[in-house]
């Protein structure tokens, strides 16, 4: 798979000639502890389906989280790499929302309160990429699908993550890529996760935008979600931002929407119109 490079890929040459691209990467990266975050259940790939799981994985009438020590060690080993301000009282939020890899029907995430705020991480270029947030929750479970029928294992239900918010600082595939492959030496360099890409322990969301060239309003942004390889990384934003930079030359405009990636057929695709925090009905 060729690499892409702004700098000689006529396609985006054309884009950059009129517009700025914005890009802010939302990382999630799976927790390299024992057991779950808020269960004793076991953090353990490849078991046979459902059998790391317990009352509170599955949010059964009167089972309560108890958060684990050492998820909140490493989100802290992660802030001080990160030169992130540690915050003294965080708080845990529900986020509501209903998919089948979701048994309590809300995630334990953070909203307002998060556990470190700020941050940066600098490029080979020695470009500074800043860091909004960095938060804790819990991972959902899987979907799988066997032709017309489907399946879900909750063994990875309620596994600890952090989740790394990325300033939209970044303005070029490439570069996304290159912060990609800092974050991820350094989450692995410390232990914080395994970093496996092809589980889903280290994977992305990119917020892809463009807006005239100068222009301090900022274009409507879609978000590409769960991606999981540094190329495909690259290849999803380089899609997106011909996709969008077609539609605005036609006269059209830009939705806010959630899609995601075809590796094979190398273009993102429409999931679903993109939820606002309102949709989540957030509470303590």
């Amino acid at each position: 798979m060729e690499k892409i490079d702004s700098t000689e890929n006529p396609q985006l040459q054309k884009v950059l000639e009129k517009y700025d691209i914005v890009i802010g990467l939302e990382v999630h990266c799976q927790l390299a502890t024992k057991s779950k975050i808020f269960s004793s259940s076991a953090n353990s790939y490849g078991n046979a389906p459902n059998s790391n799981i317990d009352e509170t994985c599955l949010g059964l009438p009167g089972a309560l989280p108890v958060l684990n020590e050492e998820c909140v060690n490493l989100a802290l080993r992660m802030a001080l790499a990160l030169k992130s301000e540690i915050q003294p009282v965080s708080v845990f939020a529900r986020k509501n929302y209903f998919y089948p890899d979701l048994p309590k029907g809300y995630q334990i995430t953070q909203y307002d309160k998060p556990i470190c705020l700020g941050g940066e991480l600098f490029l080979a270029s020695g470009k500074r990429i800043g860091i909004e947030r960095i938060q804790l929750e819990e991972d959902a479970g899987k979907n799988i699908h066997v032709g017309s029928t489907s399946f879900v294992d909750y063994n990875r239900s309620g596994v600890g993550l952090i989740e790394i918010v990325g300033c939209p600082d970044i303005s070029s595939p490439e570069e996304a890529s290159q912060y990609l492959k800092k974050l991820h030496s350094l989450v692995v360099h410390l232990g914080i996760s395994d970093g496996d890409m092809e589980r889903g322990n280290f994977r992305a969301d990119a917020n892809v935008s463009i807006k005239p060239k100068g222009s301090k309003k900022l274009g409507n942004r879609c978000e590409i979600k769960n991606v999981n390889s540094f190329k495909y990384i690259e290849k999803a934003i380089c899609f997106e931002v011909l996709r969008q930079y077609d539609l605005i030359e036609a006269g059209g405009q830009v939705h806010m929407e959630t899609r995601g990636f075809d590796s094979e057929k190398n273009m993102t695709f429409s999931q679903r119109t993109k939820e606002t925090a309102k949709d989540y009905r957030y509470f303590p």
